[in-house]
């Protein structure tokens, strides 16, 4: 006997689901977390991307830096949001949104041996609807790794 429509389903239970859906295409490096300083300074002072519901920051790291039991084809990723986010209950909220995002769109577009920092904007972040919060990630990662450089920096009017 199976259970009337209108009773959901228990968490996990993949009955109903199409099991023969292509699964996406993963570069098959792993993320990893960056946790020291030195390497939020770093992508830092690297190339940037400013979308609606969020910062990117990107860059490929050096060879003598991936020695520091990272495997140089990691995806590396870090996430901050600053007090301007709001009080702690919002900053959390918005990095675990940031979090689930990356988990989806950077093992298909992030670079084997790339650091990547995700800052949260004020009221974005945390309001702004996952798909379009992911497709801005898309977007930024697209836009970091384009060779194309704004502005006019160097050009005579």
């Amino acid at each position: 006997m199976t259970a009337p429509e209108h009773i959901a389903k228990a968490p996990g239970d993949k009955s109903g689901e199409n099991r023969d859906a292509p699964a996406p295409v993963v570069s098959g490096a792993p993320l990893q977390t960056i946790l020291k300083r030195r390497d939020f300074l770093a992508a830092a002072r690297a190339r940037k991307w400013a979308a609606a519901g969020l910062v990117l920051q990107g860059r490929r790291r050096r060879e003598a830096e991936a020695g520091e039991a990272v495997p140089a084809d990691a995806i590396r990723v870090g996430f901050t949001a600053s007090k301007k986010v709001g009080k702690a209950v919002l900053r959390n909220r918005a990095k675990r949104r940031l979090r689930e995002a990356a988990r989806a769109v950077l093992p298909i577009l992030g670079r084997p041996g790339w650091d990547y920092v995700l800052i949260a904007r004020a009221g974005a972040t945390a309001a702004r609807p996952f798909d379009k919060l992911q497709e801005d990630l898309r977007v930024a990662v697209e836009k970091v790794h384009s060779d194309k450089r704004g502005g006019r920096r160097g050009k005579t009017p």
